[in-house]
């Protein structure tokens, strides 16, 4: 059926239904009154529905023209987005893939302040923990949870991986402890713990932990009471108080720091694992590229 309509039909539609006047639309598209009219009903007429119902000069949509207009508002709405890029001024979109995790916790803030410095610069941020997905070479910059190696990106260490229980100051006081630094592996074991599935080979969940710590007989009894499918909602949950979660404090350094979390006991975990940001290897990256990675990683951009 679409292949009979005339594109731009859609269009004064669009105009028509907004304004619920058919002189106002046309001043709107520069045609007569007379030209929207026909357009309407030559649309209807494709339709085999009507559209509006039409009392005097006074337009009401009927329930089935009410449906058309949201999806071809949307559809136009859409495709007007898909064409800021190319409009002349326009600023450079940097893409950037990152974990969920990386995201939410570390990477949002720092996307925000550097774009408050340059209002002409748009930023996509793809989340995602597909390691396929974050490694694509369709992005400019990504974040690789990784030993520092790949073939595709070299890479820029941001954070190191150091694993340690986390709770909040609320839970630690429903719990009557008072010395969070005290606590034990076997303290720790006995506490609501707070984990998540792992995706990866290489994350590290709380019975891993203590197992490479030398906790053995805490590895054998952990349970966790609560399992969330993301590390994002382990950190939110131990952030409420709801128990005590594996903290990466790399990315829990904001929390950590205003006492929104306290880590727990003395020990932590360094897994020889971190996160890295990665330029390509093989095509250059434009200036603003370039910009990106420096506040990012903290380093000076050089000349392009």
């Amino acid at each position: 059926m679409l292949d009979k309509i005339p594109l731009e039909t859609f269009r004064v539609f669009d105009a028509a239904c907004r304004h619920m006047n058919f002189s106002r639309a046309g001043r709107e598209l520069n045609i007569t009154q007379a030209a929207v009219s026909r357009r309407i009903k030559g649309l209807e007429g494709h339709l085999g529905a009507d559209l509006f119902t039409r009392r005097g000069k006074n337009l009401a949509l009927t329930p089935g023209g009410e449906r058309l207009f949201q999806r071809i508002r949307a559809t136009l709405d859409y495709l007007e987005e898909s064409l800021e890029p190319f409009r002349a001024g326009f600023g450079q979109t940097i893409s950037i893939a990152a974990s969920g995790s990386v995201s939410h916790l570390w990477l949002g803030r720092r996307l925000r302040e550097f774009g408050k410095a340059d209002a002409g610069l748009s930023i996509r941020l793809l989340t995602s923990d597909s390691p396929s997905d974050l490694a694509s070479e369709s992005n400019d910059l990504v974040i690789l949870y990784c030993r520092g190696e790949h073939p595709r990106w070299s890479l820029t260490p941001l954070l190191a991986e150091e694993l340690a229980p986390v709770a909040s100051p609320d839970y630690l006081r429903s719990r009557e402890i008072e010395d969070a630094a005290s606590l034990t592996p076997t303290d720790l074991a006995a506490l609501d713990l707070i984990d998540y599935d792992r995706f990866n080979a290489n994350w590290i969940s709380f019975r891993q932990w203590f197992e490479r710590l030398g906790a053995h007989n805490e590895a054998r009894s952990a349970r966790a009471n609560l399992t969330f499918s993301t590390y994002v909602m382990a950190v939110d949950a131990a952030t409420r108080g709801d128990g005590v979660a594996l903290g990466s404090l790399g990315l829990l350094g904001e929390p950590l720091t205003d006492g929104r979390l306290v880590m727990l006991g003395t020990s932590s975990l360094k897994t020889g694992y971190g996160y890295y940001l990665g330029l390509p290897r093989f095509r250059p990256s434009p200036q603003e590229v370039l910009k990106l990675h420096a506040a990012l990683s903290g380093r000076e951009a050089k000349p392009g």
